[in-house]
This record gives structure tokens, C-alpha cells and sequence, in this order.
């Protein structure tokens, strides 16, 4: 281990100088900040037009269009909401010519119609318009049953007010910003596990690996290559995050009323905290199986068959993870990936993010997964220290064993 200090220098400067590793932190970096930054570029060009541009029209027709338009207003203050007499195929050329941006057909309040071009994936015009149709609904039945207007006001304003009282955890604030954890966690590993053993392999093929192993330890050259990775990888998520991060709070107010992106920038110090545990310990031990997967061969070309079944169980843990998120990250199955080490990384993380998890469940979790890394970290020592020696196809999982127990 004397050359680890060396070895780890050497690996950590070539992945940061790496083409690949700049053009795709750049990339994210840009596409974050363009994405964060679109709203306040948006107003900029629309404040410079804001004299010559007037708010979308809505148009409100049928039978109850009069006792309509006093909510409609209300309730929909971004637009011009005006009382139309022309008949339907008239609005819908209005609208396909875009001269009205929507339409409501109230003729029957029972069934209502709503015309628009394109229905964007942020429309909630709809489900306003449901509210609103069902107080006009009740105002008119009761009316009709006998009550005065004034009473039937007071009915439709009387005030309620539900309270929810969480006593543990709103999985669906916490839902967006769980799954970009989970995302940048499962790519990450991912990724960087495969750096590990596609250098491993790169050095084998072209006969480097026979000057390093005569000149330093083996275990140096894997434990050198693994943390470097590690830190690489830990270096780009945290840009990533940091550029996300800072660039929502430069541009809150422009986001504060879209609860989506709010609930993915809104996340809380401890579970950053427990982001980094599971990402240095679920890192070290995938990385780790990459490294030695990557010393079993001589060809890069059979790195990816060797490294199937690592990439394998760690899918296992990230669909699993993926599927319990939109159910409930409470099921038996989900429980039983948090402890068992190879999927806990992802499963454990998860739960602690959307769920209320006791603190002794979390430290088995970690305890387990810190001494399964322990040991998975001692035997692909040994699998490394005999791997990079061997050439030709990789070996049988009894000829390696048989020279494990030599070893």
C-alpha cells in the first residue's frame, strides 16, 4: 500500500482531465442552469412586450355563462374572461385560429364543455372549472328548491377549512426530490463502477498491468483506482447538485408556485447526510465487484459480460426501489431490500426520504452494509491480486475458487 498515495493521484488527475468526464459535467451544468434560469429569461422578453401584449382571452358561453363570469374572473385573474354569444363551431375556429386561447360551453351545468388547441401538461383549467361548475350547480338547484339568493350565497361561501395534521412524512412532497436522489445515486454507481473495471481491463489488454503490479502492491492499484473513482464521481454529483440547488434559490420566486420543481429543491440537511453514507458505502461495494470483475479479463470487449450480473443486482435494487415509490415504501419487499446490502444502498435511502424509519432499522441497515463492503472489499482483494495475473478466457467460478484457497 506504500504506492496508494501515488497510484491514487495518478487515477483521480486522469479521470478529471478526461474529455468524456468535462463535456458531461458542462452539459449537466448548462442544462441545469438553463432549466432553473427559462422563467426569468421568459419574463425578460415578455416585459419588453408586456405594452403591445394583451392577457389570453376566455370566452364563457350557454345558458349560464351571466352567474358564471363573476367566478370565472375571480378564479382565473391571468386571463380575459369575457361572455360570448357566437354559437360553438364559431368558437372552435376562434380557437383553432387562436384568436381565443380557450372556451366554456355552460349550457348544462350537468355537462359542461371545455374547448382549447393543445392541452399542455401544466393545464389545470379544468379542474378549476369543476369547482366552480359544482357551486353553480348547487346555487341554481337551490334556488330552484325555494331559497333566496342570499341565502343560497351564504351556503356556496360558507368557509372550510381541512387541516392535515402529518405525523409522519408527505411522500408526495418528498417524491420528486427522492427520485432525483435516487437517480444521480443508481447512474453514479453505475457508471463509475464500470470506469473502475473498464481501466482494470484497459491495463491488462495492452500488458501495463505487468510493470504496475512489479513495481507497486495490488492492492494498492485497486484501492488507488476505486477511491479516485469514487471521488470523481462524488466531485460531479455534488457539482450537479450544487448548480441545482443554488440556481432554484437565485430564482425561488419565479418557482415557488410550481410545487414540483419547489418539492425537488426543498430538501432537507439529514437526508443530504444520509445521501453521502449510502453513496460512499453502496459505491465502495459495487466498485469493488466491478474491480474484480475487471481483472478476470483479458479483452475489453468482455468486460460488460463478466460485469452483467453486478449490473444485474444492482438494477434489482433500483426497479425495486422505483416501483415501492409509486405504491408504498412500506411493503415487505421494500423492508427486506433496506437490509440486505447489494439493494439497501437505494431501498434504505428511499424510506428514510418518504417514510418515518426507527433509528435502530437505519443502523442495521448501515452496520450491515459496512460489513458486507468490509467483506466483499477483503475477498476481491484476494480476486484482483490473482486476476490481474490471469490471461486468456476468464476463469470458472471453481478454478478461481481452487486458486483462491491456494492463494
Amino acid at each position: 500500500m506504500k504506492q496508494f498515495p501515488t497510484i491514487f493521484r495518478f487515477e483521480l488527475k486522469t479521470l478529471l482531465q478526461e474529455k468524456s468526464y468535462k463535456v458531461m459535467t458542462i452539459l449537466g451544468v448548462m442544462l441545469i442552469l438553463i432549466i432553473m434560469f427559462f422563467p426569468r429569461i421568459v419574463e425578460q422578453f415578455q416585459n419588453k412586450d408586456a405594452d403591445s401584449k394583451d392577457r389570453p382571452l376566455m370566452l364563457l358561453a350557454g345558458e349560464h355563462k351571466e352567474e358564471a363570469l363573476p367566478l370565472f374572473e375571480e378564479t382565473f385573474q391571468s386571463y380575459e374572461v369575457q361572455l360570448t354569444d357566437l354559437s360553438i363551431p364559431e368558437i372552435e375556429d376562434e380557437i383553432r385560429d387562436e384568436v381565443v386561447k380557450y372556451a366554456f360551453d355552460l349550457d348544462d351545468l350537468e355537462a359542461y364543455r371545455y374547448f382549447v388547441k393543445n392541452v399542455s401538461l401544466s393545464d389545470s383549467n379544468l379542474a378549476q372549472a369543476d369547482t366552480l361548475v359544482q357551486i353553480l350547480y348547487r346555487a341554481d338547484a337551490l334556488t330552484k328548491a325555494g331559497l333566496s339568493p342570499a341565502e343560497v350565497a351564504r351556503i356556496n361561501m360558507a368557509p372550510v377549512h381541512g387541516e392535515v395534521v402529518t405525523l409522519g412524512k408527505d411522500q408526495a412532497q418528498n417524491y420528486f426530490y427522492t427520485y432525483i436522489l435516487l437517480m444521480l445515486l443508481y447512474m453514479v454507481i453505475t457508471m463509475y463502477g464500470m470506469t473502475v473495471a473498464m481501466r482494470v481491463a484497459t491495463e491488462k489488454s495492452s500488458r501495463a498491468m505487468e510493470l504496475l503490479i512489479t513495481s507497486s502492491d495490488p492492492l494498492g492499484l485497486m484501492f488507488g483506482k476505486i477511491i479516485a473513482a469514487c471521488l470523481a464521481g462524488f466531485i460531479q454529483m455534488a457539482l450537479l447538485l450544487g448548480t441545482g440547488i443554488g440556481s432554484y434559490f437565485i430564482n425561488k420566486k419565479y418557482w415557488e408556485d410550481n410545487r414540483i420543481v419547489s418539492s425537488m429543491f426543498e430538501i432537507p440537511p439529514e437526508l443530504l447526510v444520509y445521501m453521502l453514507i449510502f453513496f460512499f458505502l453502496g459505491f465502495f461495494l459495487y466498485a469493488f465487484l466491478f474491480g474484480a470483475a475487471g481483472s478476470l479479463v483479458s479483452k475489453i470487449e468482455q468486460v460488460n459480460t463478466v460485469a452483467t450480473p453486478i449490473t444485474f443486482l444492482l438494477m434489482i435494487g433500483f426497479m425495486g426501489t422505483l416501483i415501492s415509490m409509486s405504491v408504498d415504501v412500506d411493503n415487505l419487499a421494500m423492508k427486506i431490500l433496506s437490509f440486505v446490502p447489494f439493494t439497501s444502498p437505494m431501498a434504505m435511502f428511499t424510506r428514510i426520504a418518504m417514510s418515518t424509519v426507527a433509528w435502530y432499522e437505519i443502523a442495521i441497515s448501515i452496520g450491515l452494509l459496512i460489513i458486507t463492503t468490509l467483506l466483499i472489499g477483503v475477498f476481491t482483494a484476494k480476486v484482483y491480486r490473482i486476476g490481474v495475473l490471469l490471461y486468456g478466457t476468464p476463469p470458472k467460478p471453481k478454478a478461481l475458487w481452487k486458486a483462491l484457497r491456494q492463494a
